[in-house]
């Protein structure tokens, strides 16, 4: 029997807006996916650590302060030093299309959604992009 795919959703830094996050979160463990929620306020450190510690396969940053230039290259690097360059990156939120270019040219998210994206078409890169055993 095939594991199920485990991701973990973090919204990093001082954004307290986590309705999005939370949609999410409940849309991906409605497809059949193992999800955990780190709540607000978190740190790159803070999130790497708890991928690792819960095993996941993909970490999904929720981004809304405009500080995803920062973030996602900080958790890539952490989860790149850490051992951990297996997980999947990706997020979604208010980030301007050409930092989303960037920020997946450079390889810091595999894939970034925006607001109103369908939660189905979140879990099916998710399911195409992650294979388990």
């Amino acid at each position: 029997m095939a594991k199920r795919i485990r991701v973990l959703i973090a919204k990093p830094g001082l954004d307290g807006h986590d309705r999005g996050a939370k949609v999410v979160a409940a849309g991906l463990r409605d497809a059949g996916m193992e999800v955990i929620y780190t709540g607000l306020h978190q740190s790159a450190e803070a999130i790497v650590e708890s991928a690792i510690q819960e095993d996941v396969d993909v970490v999904g940053l929720s981004m809304l302060s405009g500080a995803h230039m920062t973030f996602f290259p900080k958790v890539r690097k952490l989860l790149d030093e850490k051992g951990a360059s297996d997980i999947m990156l990706m997020g979604g939120g208010i980030i301007p299309r050409d930092d989303q270019k960037t920020l997946i040219r450079e390889g810091y998210a595999t894939a970034l959604f925006e607001p109103g994206t369908v939660l189905g078409a979140i879990a099916e890169f998710i399911k195409e992009n992650v294979k388990k055993d």
